[in-house]
């Protein structure tokens, strides 16, 4: 193929994936108010029953959220079939070794990623949300609208799925060479440090939170350094290979 047939078939690609996305968004948007209140249960299981509500202050915000839920859900859900249908795209160039490696870390990506947001919808939330709602004093009262507790929501849940795909970029690295058991128990006080960073950015903004996805994301760092170590172990000798 030439280089404008490739770039033809990159296009043909791409409008493939944006009619997936559109298709998704219209079946997301038609179950929004079920996605909506998927969203919303962690924050009214701590609420009395005659509080259970997300008030929106401008005409169009309510439905702007719809799509906006809509829109997230569809590139959620749908990510493993975007990715098939670029990989169709990258997969010809590659070697047989190639395909084989890169294939298994996008299906990892995708649990971890999933993996991500559940932690943070099943087990941050009901906590966060509990010591937020009973900070202060009775005379204090939560007022919560709409725009801000979904943006919330989504920015956490997106977050947390991002960050915990720190084991798959660790081992990517180490299948490529980039990365050698002894760089990361070398780097093990920088990779602390950047934890506390990425949490402090993306939890909310307490230390319990923070606490809470430090953990986790320590502990997958030093199981990513346990199955980089696995990895090195079972390479040949560059000297005696067999």
């Amino acid at each position: 193929m030439t280089f404008w047939d490739h770039i033809d078939e990159l296009r043909s690609r791409v409008v493939r994936c944006l009619w997936i996305f559109f298709c998704g968004f219209l079946v997301s948007y038609y179950f929004s108010d079920h996605l909506l209140g998927f969203l919303r249960q962690p924050l009214f299981d701590h609420l009395p029953l005659e509080k259970r509500h997300l008030y929106y202050t401008g005409l169009f915000e309510n439905f702007f959220v719809h799509l906006r839920v809509a829109s997230y859900a569809s590139l959620v859900f749908l990510s493993p079939v975007y990715f098939f249908v670029l990989w169709g795209f990258v997969a010809p160039g590659l070697h047989p070794h190639e395909r084989n490696k890169v294939l298994p870390f996008a299906v990892a990506g995708s649990l971890f990623f999933l993996i991500g947001s559940s932690f943070a919808y099943f087990v941050l939330f009901p906590a966060g949300v509990k010591y937020f709602l009973s900070y202060g004093t009775p005379a204090e009262e939560a007022w919560l609208t709409l725009e801000n507790y979904v943006s919330l929501v989504l920015k956490i849940l997106a977050g947390f799925g991002a960050a915990f795909e720190l084991p798959v970029v660790i081992v990517l690295l180490a299948k490529i060479g980039l990365v050698t058991p002894e760089k990361l128990i070398a780097h093990r006080k920088t990779a602390i440090i950047a934890i506390t960073m990425v949490s402090a950015l993306i939890a909310p903004p307490d230390a319990i939170s923070m606490l809470m996805l430090m953990i986790p994301l320590y502990l997958l760092f030093e199981g990513s350094v346990v199955v980089v170590r696995m990895i090195h172990k079972r390479r040949p000798d560059p000297v005696n290979p067999n």
